[in-house]
């Protein structure tokens, strides 16, 4: 069974003839400026170019835009370029880092090339704290007891599947006022699994088939809350 696409890193290039034809179809969604924005979020985005700085600040976007403060129009044309661009790219604030980030999908095979087993692992691992047990980072000390209590140079093989994850701009080192070192995961590390990866992985994990929205309301990617608020307006 061939597999879907999946999401790992920052935009490095465009190779895909049918992404560019995607690329093409932006005309009739996107104004000009707002066309040539986009282009220059993917261009910024690049892990090659702008290594730890991917993407473009609001500011910079909005100006490019020539809009001031408007959230709607800043958000609205995020949303039109993701349902244009959204096979292949996907589109993305960081609000801590405030930086507009694209984001390429690419094939499971590609993926395997991008990261090693070991450092998809850690991510994972980081992701399930973060995300679902919403802890606000996690320590060194808890990979190592994870992955690496029973292998010899256990704190340098860690470390070394660890380094490309920062540098594709998954994680960042969190400082912890203390000795301690602690990671954390950036926007791009938060949206790196695709939906149908995480359904693929869970219901491998669990040997049991769930439905597509039970593995997202757990993985709280899934709007459930906000779109249940919002009715309740």
């Amino acid at each position: 069974m061939k597999s879907e696409a999946e999401k790992l890193e920052p935009s490095v290039g465009v190779s895909s003839p049918y992404s560019l034809n995607v690329l093409q179809s932006l005309k009739g969604i996107l104004s000009q400026e707002e066309e040539l924005t986009f282009m220059n979020i993917l261009f910024s985005s690049s892990a090659t170019l702008r290594a730890g700085n991917f993407g473009l600040s609001r500011k910079e976007v909005e100006k490019q835009l020539q809009i001031t403060d408007q959230d709607e129009s800043f958000f609205s044309f995020l949303t039109r370029v993701n349902q244009a661009v959204g096979r292949y790219f996907q589109v993305i604030y960081d609000e801590k880092r405030d930086q507009v980030i694209a984001m390429m999908r690419v094939s499971a095979r590609a993926a395997r090339s991008t990261l090693s087993k070991e450092s998809l692992a850690i991510l994972l691992f980081m992701f399930y704290q973060q995300e679902v047990l919403q802890h606000e980072f996690t320590l060194f000390d808890q990979l190592l007891s994870a992955f690496g209590h029973e292998t010899t140079k256990a704190n340098q093989r860690l470390l070394m599947n660890i380094d490309p994850l920062k540098k594709i701009g998954a994680i960042e080192e969190y400082d912890t006022n203390s000795l301690e070192k602690a990671y954390q995961l950036t926007a791009i590390g938060a949206n790196m699994f695709s939906d149908s990866f995480l359904h693929r992985m869970v219901e491998f994990s669990q040997s049991n088939q769930l439905s597509k929205e039970e593995v997202l309301k757990f993985f709280k990617r899934y709007n459930l809350y906000r779109e249940e608020a919002e009715e309740k307006r």
